[in-house]
């Protein structure tokens, strides 16, 4: 159990992250970028014009992974935030901040984007559809979560009270997904499940899911970015973060 305890603050310890997502974010920029490129052409030049909207339906290869990136990274937020609060893992509070800008933008292009293939499909810019409504309430939890870390100076009451409010919030989450069954709403059904085959064109879902693993490795390359800034940031009296910075300037 000790041997356990120390293998994982070794592994939480602030400096060591630093160090370690340094190191992986050009990786993660380059994937992000490659699976973007080619989840794009797939999508924007081989996959074929739907029957019923024509090309307006591209859309959905940038909609759909957007909004399976904003309840994803709300979901761990939430966790991070709580392992912070309940262990008192400064780290983990960290990683959640951090997550939580990147999230309310991929909400925000849910949002948008789903609005531009609204107007075609159903003729509308916004209706206050169940999946539509719950979907721009977790861009308020979003905004709510950063605007109340911010406010706080002390690091430790801010990670708590970002904590609380996503924990109560992350019960829109389910809310969302499985509103389209819940209730008689104009969002269409899941076309991806994982209990039956894909509703779409090989070529289509090879596009969406490409795009997807391509908003995954931004946004570790964006997370890991920003939360190595909030470690500079509040270790900035550490003795290694001083050791750092004159490393820096000698350079």
């Amino acid at each position: 159990m000790n041997n356990l305890r120390l293998r994982w603050s070794t592994f939480a310890a602030p400096s060591r992250f630093y160090r370690l997502a340094g190191k992986l974010v050009p990786w993660f920029w380059i994937a992000a970028i490659l699976l973007s490129l080619a989840g794009l052409y797939v999508g924007f030049a081989i996959a074929p014009t739907d029957f019923q909207q024509g090309d307006a339906y591209r859309i959905i290869f940038i909609h759909v992974p957007a909004a399976w990136m904003s309840m994803l990274i709300y979901v761990v937020l939430a966790f991070w935030a709580a392992w912070g609060w309940m262990f008192n893992a400064r780290l983990a509070s960290m990683y959640a901040r951090a997550l939580a800008p990147t999230g309310a933008m991929f909400t925000f292009i849910a949002l948008w984007t789903g609005a531009l293939w609204g107007k075609p499909t159903w003729g509308t810019w916004w209706v206050w559809d169940a999946r539509l409504t719950s979907e721009f309430i977790l861009l308020l939890l979003y905004l709510g979560y950063i605007a109340l870390t911010e406010a706080i100076d002390d690091p430790r009451r801010s990670a708590n009270a970002g904590a609380l409010l996503a924990l109560v919030g992350v019960v829109n989450v389910p809310v969302i997904y499985f509103s389209v069954i819940w209730w008689n709403t104009l969002h269409q059904g899941a076309t991806i499940s994982m209990t039956t085959a894909p509703k779409m064109a090989t070529t289509m879902l090879t596009s969406m899911l490409l795009l997807t693993l391509a908003f995954w490795a931004y946004s570790f390359a964006v997370v890991f970015t920003r939360t190595r800034a909030i470690v500079l940031e509040q270790e900035a009296d550490t003795e290694w973060v001083r050791v750092l910075a004159t490393g820096a300037k000698g350079t």
